[in-house]
């Protein structure tokens, strides 16, 4: 089985919700995240990707680790997912654009059928019972 490998972040808002993306031509929520260039560090593709995703621009330093984890890929039938995950709790205005489709917040407490296979069965979970969760500090 093929494994993808990404970098994602949890925006995280005080009510606890989670800002989740659904790509052109998919049917999933996911984090806004995606594959790394050649060479470049999980936190460096993340930052990346948000911002080229969403035009939401973070510093490295305001992310915290919350792992690396092996799920199943969400619109890439038998292929496996490696994605490593920050969580983010800044104040951010994501704006669709690139191969975003449509953003949406969602509730952890309330996982639908239609959120990716790494959302409803590691993130959220973790999310919703705290533990994992990092303190602030710096993925560097």
């Amino acid at each position: 089985m093929a494994v993808i490998t990404v970098a994602a972040i949890a925006f995280v808002r005080d009510d606890g919700r989670v800002l989740t993306v659904r790509k052109r031509g998919t049917s999933r929520w996911m984090l806004p995240g995606g594959k790394p260039e050649p060479g470049e560090q999980p936190v460096d593709t993340a930052v990346r990707e948000v911002h080229e995703e969403l035009g939401i621009r973070i510093a490295p330093e305001e992310l915290e680790l919350l792992g690396a984890f092996d799920s199943h890929a969400a619109n890439e039938a038998g292929h496996a997912l490696r994605a490593t995950v920050f969580v983010s709790r800044s104040a951010v205005e994501p704006v669709v654009q690139a191969e975003i489709d449509g953003l949406r917040w969602s509730d952890p407490d309330s996982p639908d059928d239609a959120e990716a296979p790494l959302n409803r069965d590691v993130v959220f979970p973790l999310l919703r019972s705290h533990r994992g969760l990092p303190r602030r500090g710096s993925v560097r």
